[in-house]
């Protein structure tokens, strides 16, 4: 039978690295690392470091933030070596079709789109709640109807408009091009670094011992579940990889990008939980907006607007980051014949992924529009813990199968790492309540009908064959 033989057919990493690249080549080392920041900084720092402390770990928060960032540097090691060597732009999805065959590879394109789509849409409703916030503290009151989604109060929803109109606005930044994107994510990481910082300073002279004397008041158990939960503000650095074939030098500044970012964004976050706690009792915590509480209690009214506009340059960075990845890992699929070629289509004058980014950007946009937060945050983080497991046993099997190979960069101990980053990863999403998995499987069986349905008949790989 020629379609098991098929699904378990491998792209060639020459193969893979030879496709004529018609996208602009312009992002240095720099560039990618404030992608990488522009990525990870956002919702984790701005929303759930308050909510995780109160429900899950307490002050010891700043310990499950260890926990989650060493569980993204295993993953983050391996995905620099794969970065490095295949510097295209499917990133974990290009990286299983060099190693485990073109079916795994086409499940974790799929399970790609569903974490970058689900995590703007999240993103978007978190950026307008700051935005309907900050406008209220200015006397403009926007009416609930255009600020909730329906399905998150049928009652006095309808949707919710800020959310829309952002994605579509950097929608239409990304397809006037890459360089321009990374211009305005230069300045939003700017903005959003500069008021983490004065609140690290500011609140440091705020900070009350007696605020951390029940250090581990969920015990350690709630310190690993704090570490799952917070592992959705880690999400992001992965999108780095996905730039590779519009960087300069792919083969040392993605590496860069990718494991200075992950380092920036780990030791802030530390920063901040520990300042954070230190500076209102953990149990009065369990708020949307931690921060601004923060800066409230302590009387510093003038530094709670900086704030507000902190967190609003810090999601809209990452909304940037991750729409500007899915668009990217579907022009891969597209390129492959696994989805259909518009998606792989390329702007003559701006050199991006136009349609494939339009696409995206409309998507995106009615869930955020129409979905409530809940319902669309809860697959994000299963969704990169099995594009983690997948890019970490890429590592070993490459090193097996392909030890012939360049490597630019190479995991260190090799395969202690790897090995470590999977099982680390199943650890956390075993964690994970049942109906996620539910939903998992049921978006899996949805991409396995699309697959079975075109891409099997139109893959480049069968037709090359």
């Amino acid at each position: 039978m020629h379609i098991p033989k098929q699904l378990l057919q491998r792209k060639s990493v020459d193969a893979l690295t030879a496709v004529e690249n018609n996208l602009r080549q312009t992002l240095t080392a720099k560039d990618l690392t404030l992608l990488g920041i522009g990525a990870i900084i956002g919702a984790g720092i701005f929303v759930l470091t308050g909510i995780v402390a109160a429900k899950y770990a307490g002050p010891a928060i700043v310990v499950s933030f260890i926990l989650a960032g060493i569980a993204c540097a295993l993953a983050a090691l391996c995905y620099s070596e794969l970065a490095a060597m295949i510097p295209v732009s499917g990133s974990a999805y290009s990286y299983a079709y060099a190693t485990m065959g073109e079916l795994m590879a086409w499940i974790i394109g799929w399970d790609l789109v569903l974490e970058y789509a689900l995590a703007s849409s999240t993103v978007a409703i978190g950026w307008a709640g700051y935005l309907t916030s900050f406008l209220a503290a200015l006397g403009v009151h926007l009416p609930r109807y255009l600020t909730t989604a329906y399905l998150a109060d049928p009652v006095a929803g309808f949707i919710n408009l800020p959310a829309v109109l952002i994605i579509l606005l950097l929608t239409g930044l990304l397809v006037q091009g890459i360089r321009q994107s990374a211009i305005f994510n230069f300045v939003m990481v700017m903005i959003k670094l500069a008021v983490i910082v004065v609140f690290i300073f500011v609140g440091a002279g705020h900070v009350e011992a007696e605020n951390w004397a029940n250090f581990t008041p969920f015990g350690y158990g709630g310190v690993l579940t704090g570490a799952g939960v917070i592992f959705f503000a880690y999400i992001g650095f992965d999108a780095v990889s996905t730039a590779a074939q519009e960087a300069v030098n792919p083969q040392k500044d993605v590496p860069f990008g990718i494991i200075v970012s992950l380092a920036v964004c780990t030791v802030l976050y530390i920063l901040v939980a520990g300042v954070l706690t230190g500076m209102v009792s953990y149990t009065e915590l369990n708020v949307a907006a931690p921060i601004a509480l923060a800066v409230d209690h302590i009387g510093m009214l003038w530094l709670s607007p900086i704030v507000k506009i902190g967190a609003l340059a810090g999601l809209t960075s990452v909304m940037l980051v991750l729409l500007m990845g899915q668009s990217r890992i579907f022009f891969a699929m597209a390129k492959d014949g696994l989805l259909p070629p518009v998606f792989a289509e390329v702007h003559p004058k701006f050199q991006t992924p136009h349609l494939s980014t339009l696409m995206v950007g409309f998507a995106v946009a009615l869930l955020a529009g129409f979905m409530p937060i809940e319902k669309l945050g809860e697959l994000v983080s299963i969704g990169t813990l099995f594009a983690f497991v997948l890019v970490c046993g890429g590592v070993l099997v490459l090193r097996v199968t392909h030890p012939e190979l360049e490597r630019h960069f190479k995991c260190p101990a090799s395969p202690y790492v790897p090995v470590s980053g999977i099982l680390v990863c199943l650890g956390l999403m075993a964690g994970l309540p049942l109906d996620t998995w539910l939903r998992l499987l049921v978006w899996l069986l949805i991409g396995f009908g699309i697959y079975f349905g075109y891409g099997i008949k139109h893959s480049r790989l069968k037709l090359a064959g």
